[in-house]
């Protein structure tokens, strides 16, 4: 009965460690697309969004494979993570009725509509009309991946 017991003490002083090496990060863009394979042309098999807490499985050259609320696991590059904690509450309300989904995002980017008019305000001559036509485009993962077929690229995992 001894051995027993100090066996299951062995096994669980072992696996303590493993276990307190668990790392979390935080998402900090709007959307974050979790990939199957560590790459931007990876398909997309989930997603994460801004501020949600996500569990840091692996780690290959600057991706991370994670698993994210709801159980969803992919890989996520390290630009779309940050360690910092990320308060999702502004005052009293829920920050989803306090702020855009917009101001959400440029704020996880240190940008928000302030620099934006700061930047407008000491560059006037420049013309905005075509940057927020582009952000206003929005392409498919579906329409990513016809794209990559068409021109015969294939992600090297």
């Amino acid at each position: 009965m001894k051995r027993i017991l100090l066996s299951l003490l062995l096994v669980g002083a072992l696996a303590a460690p493993a276990l307190a090496r668990e790392t979390t990060m935080n998402i900090q863009i709007r959307s974050a697309q979790l990939r199957a394979t560590p790459s931007f042309l990876g398909a997309v098999v989930g997603t994460a969004d801004y501020g949600a807490s996500v569990t840091i499985l692996e780690e290959k050259t600057g991706w991370y494979r994670v698993a994210a609320p709801g159980g969803a696991t992919g890989w996520l590059n390290n630009s779309a993570l940050t360690t910092k904690k990320i308060v999702m509450q502004a005052g009293a309300s829920d920050v989803s009725t306090a702020a855009s989904g917009q101001e959400l995002a440029m704020a996880g980017k240190g940008f928000n509509s302030s620099v934006e008019a700061d930047f407008k305000k000491q560059n006037k001559d420049i013309d905005f009309t075509w940057i927020d036509r582009m952000e206003k485009i929005k392409v498919t993962p579906a329409q990513i991946t016809d794209f990559l077929r068409a021109g015969r690229v294939t992600p090297t995992e």
